[in-house]
């Protein structure tokens, strides 16, 4: 796996606790080992910009994901280019007091979210919204017992 994490901001965000997150996704989606991905923290302005040039709507985002290859999870992948995922902290942080999370916690949500959106998932039905959130969720919680696991030691 080739993964690239960037920090462009002025925000503290764990990018080591995003990598390992990233792996543990790249194993629990069954991706090929070879596949690609760039993770970057980007400012509001940044965001709003590629949130109007991509999606055409104004104003900032929490998460931007731009798939390259259209790869998706089987059970014999294919290497590739997964893509790329923006991810806005500044933005996240005003978003967190409505989602009951600290900023780690909705950037590792986010990651989740954005990797799901990479492989084909969205939410733009009810039976869509219903399928991703419900990977989403059962994926994150994997992710946190991975972690509280590694944590011990």
């Amino acid at each position: 796996m080739t993964l690239t994490l960037e920090n462009e901001t002025d925000y503290v965000v764990d990018l080591e606790t995003l990598e390992q997150q990233a792996r543990f996704l790249f194993g629990a989606l069954r991706l090929h080992p070879e596949v690609e991905l760039s993770i970057t923290m980007i400012d509001t302005q940044e965001m709003e910009a590629l949130h109007l040039e991509w999606m055409q709507e104004a104003g900032a985002t929490d998460i931007l994901s731009f798939p390259m290859d259209e790869l998706r999870p089987s059970d014999i992948p294919e290497p590739g280019m997964l893509g790329d995922i923006v991810i806005c902290p500044q933005y996240v942080e005003l978003d967190t007091v409505r989602h009951g999370m600290e900023l780690s916690e909705r950037i590792e949500f986010l990651l989740v979210h954005g990797m799901l959106h990479l492989i084909g998932y969205d939410h733009a039905t009810e039976e869509e919204y219903a399928a991703m959130f419900a990977l989403q969720d059962e994926l994150l919680a994997q992710w946190r017992i991975e972690r509280q696991r590694s944590d011990r030691g």
